[in-house]
């Protein structure tokens, strides 16, 4: 029971994140496509950068689950947010 409310917060981590990623590269990419803003952000070397904006949706998501005292859901979200901090991390010194 515990594990799977942390996998359905970590689940829900990665998707709002991942909407959070497209949302920031449609509103910077200036009409470019979503995979031609993460091609360029690559190559520009801002990559990580755009990640880490896209993880500010968690931010909701962790926020509404600790208001409705689903703590093992917002745990979840945290992990996702953890885990998007390490690959970010990784991206940069790559």
């Amino acid at each position: 029971m515990i594990k799977k409310e942390v996998l359905t917060g970590f689940i829900i981590g990665i998707v709002a994140n991942t909407i959070g990623l497209f949302l920031a590269s449609m509103i910077l990419g200036n009409g470019e496509g979503f995979i031609s803003v993460l091609k360029s952000a690559s190559a520009e070397g801002f990559l990580g950068k755009l990640v880490s904006l896209g993880a500010i949706l968690n931010l909701g998501a962790f926020f509404i689950f600790i208001k409705k005292k689903q703590d093992y859901r917002a745990r979840g979200v945290l992990l996702a947010t953890v885990l998007i901090a390490v690959a970010t991390f990784i991206i940069k010194f790559l």
